[in-house]
């Protein structure tokens, strides 16, 4: 190439650079004053030459930072070091509401003897690509802070975190209720009279809100927000007036986004899978530049990643919901009320297990205790629980010993165990379980347990009672092993507590400080039981249960000669007679003569039968529980068999007689021997209903 062609091709490089390139070039002189500079770079479009050339940056670009550039400017002359990519902002000369990053690069000019000439500045408009990056780095905070948590409100705190102060100024976020409650979402729009509750309401600045976080409220119809939520799409108001149809429909919420200073909105709905969950409102008021179709994308992007995590709380709590429903279905409503013990009863749901209860009443005028709990979540373990409580008490009324009875009830965990599939992550089916049945006619108590806190026996005193029941393994895991049961005599006014892990979990690993905790709570004979029970409430759980927690209380009554009579027979039928005198008698004394009648017969059929088939003397025993018991035993173990008789056949009538006679009867075992017990209705005599207890 040829000197003057080498010359010619320079010269058109800098005449394009100058005029066509989009980059943007500028020489300064010395004194930092602008000598040429490219026309056809953004930003300096359309400024006419004398606008810029001999003009410093504070003079023809007054927003950007011009003593921070003149300081590096200066500097770069000085030492000749270059400055490569220095990001800075500020709004573009000719149009002043648009802010502008730009990259700027620096280069000393000299001269072949080193006179300095000046600077060469390159300026390369990055606006685009930082909003770009700063959009992606907002979603990558979304996808790492959003949902951490199964809390919805928890939920829109944290899209609120991530978006205050980057995205948007304000961020508004209204749930329906029927999210935070746990009840059904009907899929499809939403009427725009259902509530809303406010979840969040954060802004950089001072924002004066008519519904204070956590109240209800509603949407004003037509609206974006009530066509948003109708059919689910997200609006975006660039620039809001008062003329918006928002504004002009809803003053009174238009007159508080014109006091915040409220400039460009969007709404996007919370939606997954066509059901709407709530509606999320950014807002742009400090900051000049209003939202664009981008940041419309950000914004639904945003939305739809805190939706997913707000419905899958929503789904967590709607499960918990059925689940708690079920489990109280499935417990008593209130345990009877009965002679042998005064009972009380908490129940506190928690996140995890089914605990359940109950108070069974048996023949003899004793009571059964049952307190338990079934590992798991949800509807499964509810499911479960029913299941293993009707079991106890099916067995409870066959009059099983303690012991005994948990071997079936583990032998019944494990076959559930085989039947059941776990899901995965789900533990197989486990339960523990504390039993005890208690006589007060005798004031005797036996108890045993499978896996199950133990048993805490409450003296009248505040001291505990010497009633140390051994825990066997949790019911599923026995393998066979068997479980011990012990039986003490117990004073009375002895409170019996009988609890799940739940309420003394968290005090420490092995739950010791919990249950001295407990205790001292209970400690206080003065307080009724329903008082004990609010004193365990309100000091013993005073935050969210991870588990399930229950506590039954009952303390112990013994009956005295106004509830027992007692005989004993001998083996002779002579003695039914003098049985049906003395029931008639004490009948009397207690004041029972409409069932004198029935009582003598069925006394009369039980002691002949206990003549002819057993062995030695018969015991007869009355009893005035909530029924009046009558109970006839002989030292024979073969149990009675009731018969339908034929019409010629002399005998085989009385055990038909007796259960027409009774409420229920049955019998019972013991060590030696058998009970046949027969329960009627009480029937007092008007003059004697007063003063009976």
């Amino acid at each position: 190439m040829q000197p003057n062609d080498r010359d010619r091709t320079d010269a058109a490089l800098l005449e394009a650079l100058f005029t066509r390139a989009p980059a943007g070039l500028f020489v300064l002189d010395p004194e930092l004053r602008v000598v040429r500079f490219n026309t056809a770079a953004r930003g300096m479009r359309g400024l006419p030459p004398d606008a810029v050339v001999g003009r410093t940056v504070e003079e023809f670009a007054p927003g950007f930072p011009h003593e921070k550039l003149t300081e590096i400017a200066r500097a770069v002359l000085a030492t000749g070091n270059s400055v490569r990519r220095l990001e800075v902002s500020g709004t573009v000369p000719h149009d002043p509401e648009r802010r502008m990053v730009a990259s700027l690069s620096m280069f000393r000019l000299s001269a072949p003897g080193g006179r300095v000439l000046g600077l060469a500045v390159m300026v390369e408009d990055i606006t685009e690509q930082q909003a770009t990056a700063e959009r992606l780095a907002i979603l990558n905070d979304a996808q790492r802070l959003i949902g951490s948590t199964l809390d919805a409100s928890a939920t829109a705190g944290e899209l609120a975190e991530v978006a205050v102060g980057r995205f948007a100024d304000i961020v508004i976020v209204d749930l329906l209720d029927d999210v935070l409650r746990g009840r059904r979402l009907p899929p499809g729009p939403v009427p725009a009279d259902v509530p809303l509750r406010r979840a969040v309401l954060r802004s950089t600045e001072e924002f004066r809100s008519s519904v204070p976080t956590g109240s209800l409220t509603s949407l004003i119809f037509p609206t974006v927000l009530t066509q948003s939520m109708h059919d689910h799409r997200p609006r975006l108001i660039a620039h809001l007036s008062a003329d918006d149809p928002l504004m002009v429909a809803d003053p009174a919420r238009a007159r508080r986004l014109a006091e915040a200073g409220a400039r460009s909105l969007v709404v996007a709905p919370l939606t997954v899978h066509g059901t709407a969950l709530g509606l999320a409102v950014f807002i742009r008021s400090a900051t000049e530049a209003p939202f664009d179709e981008q940041d419309l994308e950000v914004a639904t992007e945003l939305a739809d990643r805190t939706a997913l995590s707000v419905h899958r709380a929503w789904q967590y709590l709607y499960e918990r919901t059925i689940a708690t429903a079920l489990q109280r279905r499935l417990l008593p409503v209130r345990p009877p009320e009965l002679p042998a013990v005064d009972t009380a009863y908490l129940h506190l749901s928690g996140d995890a297990d089914a605990d359940w209860f109950d108070v069974v009443p048996l023949s003899g005028g004793r009571v059964a205790l049952v307190c338990g709990t079934v590992a798991g979540r949800g509807v499964e373990a509810a499911a479960t629980m029913g299941q293993l409580r009707t079991v106890v008490q099916t067995l409870a009324r066959q009059d099983l010993p303690a012991d005994e009875l948990l071997g079936v009830l583990d032998e019944t965990v494990r076959r559930l165990a085989e039947e059941t599939v776990p899901q995965p992550g789900e533990p197989q089916v486990a339960a523990s379980c504390l039993y005890l049945v208690y006589d007060p006619v005798t004031g005797r108590c036996s108890a045993a347990a499978a896996g199950h806190p133990p048993l805490m026996p409450i003296a009248r005193n505040g001291g505990l009672l010497d009633f140390d029941v051994p825990v066997g393994p949790a019911l599923g895991r026995g393998g066979g092993e068997g479980y011990e049961a012990v039986a003490v005599e117990l004073p009375e006014g002895s409170l019996l507590a009988l609890y799940t892990r739940g309420l003394t979990a968290g005090a420490d690993s092995a739950g010791q400080g919990g249950r001295d905790r407990l205790r001292r709570l209970l400690a206080h004979p003065d307080r009724s039981l329903r008082e004990l029970c609010d004193d365990v409430a309100y000091a013993a759980v005073p935050h969210r249960l991870d588990e399930d927690a229950l506590l039954l209380l009952a303390r112990t009554r013994i009956f005295g000669s106004d509830r027992v009579a007692l005989w004993t027979l001998p083996a002779d039928p002579a003695v039914v007679a003098t049985a049906r005198t003395l029931v008639s008698q004490q009948l009397a004394a207690w004041g029972l003569h409409g069932v004198a009648d029935d009582t003598e017969l069925i006394v009369s059929e039980l002691v002949t039968n206990a003549i002819r088939y057993g062995k030695g003397p018969v015991r007869l025993r009355l009893i005035r529980d909530r029924g009046l018991l009558c109970e006839v035993t002989d030292s024979n173990s073969a149990a009675p068999h009731m018969r339908l008789a034929r019409t010629g056949d002399e005998g085989g009538r009385g055990l038909f007689l007796v259960m027409h006679l009774s409420r229920r009867w049955g019998t019972r075992y013991g060590e030696r021997g058998k009970t046949v017990w027969a329960e009627q209705p009480l029937v007092v005599a008007p003059e004697r209903a007063a003063t009976i207890a």
